[in-house]
């Protein structure tokens, strides 16, 4: 094999390998995935509100898919509605089919200060609106509309150890106060019961997840010793005091407060401490209810049904005797049920993002079929950078199917079957996989197969594909085979599964650096065909180069010489006209 690929390139120097057309690549960044140029889609400048103008350039290129938008929420809102349907016009002229990037938005509701739902709904109303501008851009209906899962939130880090996948960071957010409010990771803990000589017991290895239950126990645990230490207290000061102020007593001032005026000086000064221990037992109550209302809000199943029955007894309990013991009693009795839980008041950012940003991604999908039916937009959610919520394609997935089971909560909710709400929120929610944002999972140690397992996980949910490229350290979107992303085997991968989406590549990175076009080499990247029947895009250039001299005896040069050829713009070893000649070699006269 090697010698007789040796006589090829000595007989055609620098053209393509006719022992494998199919991968030869000049430059060398062919990814071995072919992709015909209809295929293959841009997007428009993110940082501008000229979209028109954006467009018109793409279209000048002879691209096909055009993914229209601008990343920030001003420059978006900037965009006149207009101009929306003047980019339709454009696109039918050309035969463009128009995609949309929305600005990023935190669907959450998620912000500096915390969560709250007035913030959630304002992104809701904000997406809501990015669907109606744009909508009139395609009027066959399933235009994709591409949305970030996360605009500013962190996410569960991950990392790739010899055993496999593991968290190495998490962020909490007090689902009680809304903030995020903490950082995990693991880490060594040492403890002084162990002898330094044993080295094996000194050091406790915590992960993320124990530090986060230990916070949740600590707090806990803290608020109900704090709740007994005050109710101590209360209950030493109605005790005290009541050994003058007897039960009996007590009642009849309830009902005649006169009375007060005949007690002793002794009695009277025992009356009003007890007042005041009562208030403190009612502050206590009131402490009580409210980490009552906690456990239940974040506690399981399971506690909220002993919760339900602890209730009913403790009023039975304040019934029976609502003097301040019998209050203190009730109270401790409730205390107890409450020592043997442990409310989940603290739980990583997405767990707790996952049920607000999947209301806000299903409200969005559901207005936007409600009002146009079946010409309504796929609202497909794309995977961000690692170390921001729903990057990791598995939580993204868990998101996905959230959203589109709150879909199919909404739709029954205003009367379409179970059937019918199930197959609209297949079609209408799915998932943007962005190469390149999975490929940055590179830097903790996930590899090639890492990051193909994933995506083999989760394929079925992918709608609309962004190809880039990266070396796994930096969102550098470099055309595709520059760098280290797999995206022959992703693609293949996808296609398994039936994928036939829009494939938008995000090369931007190219022109902001080298000042040129990235399209040349997005071509020779996924090498169509020049033209129908013709060489693939990534064999053009080489079948430029020239031939060289000296074919030795298998082509003898004689031939050439003797028999010529009618073509001057052959190369001379081909035939062609010689360097300084007059006529053809065989009659003289000048060729034409």
């Amino acid at each position: 094999m090697a010698e007789k690929e040796d006589k090829v390139n000595a007989l055609y120097k620098g053209g393509y390998s006719t022992l494998d057309p199919e991968t030869y690549s000049p430059s060398g960044i062919y990814t071995g995935y072919r992709l015909h140029s209809g295929e293959l889609g841009a997007p428009t400048k993110p940082d501008t509100a000229n979209q028109i103008a954006q467009v018109n350039m793409l279209l000048n290129q002879g691209l096909i898919p055009i993914e229209v938008g601008a990343l920030n929420p001003e420059v978006f809102d900037a965009i006149p509605k207009e101009h929306f349907k003047e980019i339709n016009r454009m696109a039918k002229l050309t035969g463009a089919d128009i995609s949309v990037h929305a600005p990023i938005i935190e669907a959450s509701g998620i912000g500096e200060q915390g969560w709250d739902e007035a913030s959630r709904e304002l992104a809701e109303d904000q997406l809501m609106s990015v669907v109606d501008r744009t909508a009139p851009m395609n009027e066959k209906g399933g235009m994709s509309i591409n949305i970030h899962s996360a605009a500013r939130i962190p996410g569960v880090e991950y990392i790739m150890t010899p055993e496999g996948k593991k968290e190495e960071k998490i962020y909490v957010v007090n689902k009680d106060t809304g903030k995020v409010s903490a950082v995990f990771k693991a880490e060594e803990k040492f403890y002084p019961e162990v002898p330094w000589s044993e080295r094996e017991g000194i050091v406790k290895v915590t992960s993320p997840r124990e530090e986060l239950q230990a916070l949740n126990d600590t707090e806990w645990e803290n608020s109900l010793s704090q709740l007994m230490h005050h109710k101590e207290d209360a209950d030493a000061r109605i005790q005290e005091n009541m050994r003058l102020i007897p039960l009996p007593l007590l009642e009849k001032i309830k009902k005649n407060k006169e009375i007060v005026r005949l007690l002793d000086p002794i009695q009277r000064a025992a009356f009003e401490r007890l007042r005041a221990a009562s208030h403190f037992l009612q502050d206590t109550h009131q402490s009580l209810n409210g980490l009552f209302n906690k456990a239940y809000k974040f506690g399981t199943t399971e506690d909220k049904e002993k919760l339900k029955e602890a209730s009913d007894n403790f009023k039975k309990e304040l019934a029976q005797d609502a003097s301040p013991l019998g209050q203190s009693q009730a109270m401790s009795n409730l205390v107890g049920v409450l020592e043997g839980m442990r409310p989940k008041t603290y739980e990583t950012v997405e767990e707790f993002a996952i049920d607000k940003s999947a209301k806000t991604f299903a409200n969005v999908a559901f207005n936007a079929f409600e009002k146009y039916k079946d010409k309504a937009p796929v609202i497909n959610i794309e995977n961000v950078f690692p170390g921001m919520a729903f990057s990791h394609l598995n939580k993204l997935n868990e998101l996905i199917v959230e959203t589109r089971k709150k879909f199919v909560e909404k739709a029954k909710e205003k009367g379409y079957s179970e059937s019918k709400a199930e197959q609209e929120a297949e079609k209408l929610i799915g998932m943007t996989l962005d190469v390149g944002h999975i490929n940055l999972a590179r830097k903790k140690g996930f590899k090639e197969k890492d990051i193909l397992k994933e995506i083999k996980a989760i394929s079925q949910n992918i709608k609309h594909v962004h190809l880039t490229d990266n070396f796994g350290y930096g969102d550098t979107h470099l055309p595709p085979g520059m760098g280290n992303v797999p995206i022959k085997e992703i693609m293949e991968e996808l296609e398994k599964k039936g994928y036939s989406g829009k494939k938008i590549v995000e090369a931007g990175g190219w022109p902001q650096h080298f000042g040129t076009s990235p399209f040349p080499y997005i071509l020779e990247a996924f090498g169509p065909e020049s033209y129908k029947g013709g060489p693939y895009w990534n064999q053009v250039t080489g079948l430029q180069e020239n031939y060289s001299g000296g074919f030795g005896r298998m082509l003898p040069q004689v031939h050439y010489e003797t028999f010529g050829a009618g073509f001057s713009q052959l190369p001379t070893e081909l035939g062609g006209q010689r360097a300084g000649a007059q006529g053809s070699r065989i009659s003289g006269k000048p060729m034409e």
